[in-house]
């Protein structure tokens, strides 16, 4: 009986915990398509006396996937259907707002990719995108943005600021010029100085040779 108590009360706080955290980070992740939507509209307006062949494209992928296409460049955003914790070290569990209640650690995710447009409309499965943010919410809907750059920093009082509207633009804003300040790079030389003839024929259909941008700095877990 005492480890039937055990699972009913861990099923009545923590799983209710990640229920209510996984419906917060749905409703944000809705709230973060119409804010995609609107900002294609708005860009489209902007631009449509200036520039005519800049492409903007707003592309639902199903529920828990999106993309905004700006010329040579696609964010992608994809919640996670999964809710997380931090390890013992992370700040986050080492904060007073945390310490003080151990159930706000539990976040659903919502990662944040950049990827060549080409790549996405070649179907160049060799290419390679990057993960620039994530947006971790909580049962409260407080959030913090973890990422490089601006992104790192800008978004990162997760104790005192609750998710918006408002905000969701700034990170989509932010996600935008961090991504087009930084421009492709050609492959280095020797690593695609051999090719086989089988490969070669294959080009034409699926480009085989990896194309990425380099964001100039390098994520954690890329070597030194």
């Amino acid at each position: 009986m005492k480890k039937e108590s055990t699972i009913i009360k861990l099923l009545k706080e923590k799983s209710a915990t990640k229920q209510l955290v996984y419906r917060n980070t749905k409703e944000v992740f809705d709230d973060l398509v119409k804010s995609l939507k609107l900002k294609e509209q708005s860009l489209a307006v902007l631009l449509s006396d200036e520039v005519d062949d800049v492409e903007l494209e707003f592309t639902s992928n199903g529920e828990f996937d999106v993309q905004l296409k700006f010329a040579g460049d696609t964010l992608l955003f994809h919640m996670h259907s999964n809710i997380f914790d931090f390890p013992s070290n992370h700040q986050v569990i080492k904060s007073k707002y945390v310490k003080e209640d151990k159930s706000r650690s539990f976040c659903g995710v919502i990662n944040i990719y950049n990827f060549l447009s080409d790549s996405l409309k070649y179907n160049r499965l060799n290419d390679e995108g990057f993960l620039i943010g994530r947006i971790f919410i909580n049962k409260e809907k407080n959030f913090f943005v973890e990422g490089d750059k601006e992104l790192g920093f800008l978004f990162n009082d997760f104790s005192n600021q609750k998710i918006s509207a408002s905000l969701l633009e700034q990170i989509i804003n932010v996600c935008m010029v961090f991504t087009l300040n930084f421009d492709l790079y050609t492959p280095n030389f020797n690593d695609i100085r051999v090719v086989s003839l089988h490969h070669l024929l294959e080009m034409s259909m699926n480009q085989k040779i990896k194309t990425s941008k380099r964001l100039g700095y390098k994520f954690s877990h890329e070597n030194k």
